[in-house]
């Protein structure tokens, strides 16, 4: 952002030049292509702010949030609070928006805490999202790892970043390559749920490998390669790096039914170390939501 160091920056207060709302830069919580993000309080409680200079971008993003507010009983995304501009003491114009501050975990480094069986059920969370995403008309675009939180009370897989969301049928302009099947060879670039399903499956990937992994000069092998490190997981991440699933809710069902099909009651009764120590200290929150998708499971059992 032009003259952002000068005019943004943490320590000023912001007031809106339509609202009034004003909100104080705390400290940075990170910045991208389109602006940066702030910690401010809004009524005394947290929030988020981006600011940018870039105004039709953010029209766009904002668009987006106000957009997934309308998806009654589900939260997709930052919940939108205020919109407005800003004239700096410069005389500089930006653009802002102020939304809900989702504390919480990296995936990653949530799953590394609480044991890998976590991982199938905050992505049966995040698939239940994306399905509604998708049926409202957007595609996420930019789902990577840096852009899901796993937030608390309740415990769910949440996405903090709507930039590189899509409408339905456009070309994806704003992904981060490993992520991206145009990438890899395994796809095109237009907005369509099997996108955002490859993504979510590279997410998964990158977790089980410990981290990403390069293209190399067979891209299909390396993927291959990574799978085999899937386990349990691989079937259900095949189908989707190869665009099987149609839908998220198509994926999250065959998910829930392959869960089903090779539960261990054997490995079960003896948790990981890890996983052992960390569910004495899991919270009601954990209980509620695995039990949720306990009886989710069985009653697709059931259906079978």
């Amino acid at each position: 952002m032009k003259n952002s160091a000068a005019d943004i920056h943490p320590g000023i207060r912001l007031t809106g030049k339509w609202h009034n709302g004003n909100y104080p830069l705390i400290r940075k919580l990170g910045s991208g292509a389109i602006g940066t993000v702030y910690l401010t309080k809004r009524n005394g409680v947290d929030a988020a702010l981006k600011i940018s200079d870039k105004r039709t971008s953010m029209t766009m993003e904002m668009n987006v949030l106000q957009s997934l507010k309308k998806v009654q009983g589900h939260f997709l995304g930052p919940c939108l609070f205020d919109t407005d501009d800003y004239v700096s003491p410069s005389g500089q114009l930006y653009t802002f928006y102020v939304m809900e501050y989702i504390q919480g975990s990296r995936l990653d480094t949530y799953i590394k805490a609480k044991g890998v069986e976590w991982l199938p059920v905050l992505l049966l969370s995040l698939l239940e999202d994306l399905d509604y995403l998708h049926q409202a008309g957007w595609v996420f675009g930019d789902l990577k790892l840096d852009n899901l939180v796993v937030s608390e009370n309740p415990v769910r897989l949440r996405w903090v970043d709507v930039g590189g969301t899509t409408q339905l049928g456009r070309a994806i302009k704003e992904y981060t390559e490993f992520y991206d099947r145009g990438h890899w060879g395994m796809g095109s670039r237009k907005a369509e749920p099997t996108y955002d399903l490859f993504a979510l499956a590279m997410t998964a990937l990158e977790i089980l490998n410990g981290g990403r992994f390069l293209k190399g000069d067979t891209p299909k092998s390396t993927i291959r390669k990574a799978l085999s490190r899937a386990e349990k997981l691989r079937p259900i991440l095949e189908k989707a790096l190869l665009g099987k699933y149609s839908t998220g809710a198509a994926m999250k069902q065959d998910l829930v039914k392959h869960l089903m099909r090779n539960k261990t009651p054997a490995s079960a009764a003896t948790p990981s170390r890890v996983a052992k120590s960390n569910r004495r200290k899991a919270g009601l929150g954990e209980c509620v939501l695995l039990s949720f998708y306990g009886i989710a499971c069985y009653v697709l059992y059931l259906l079978q």
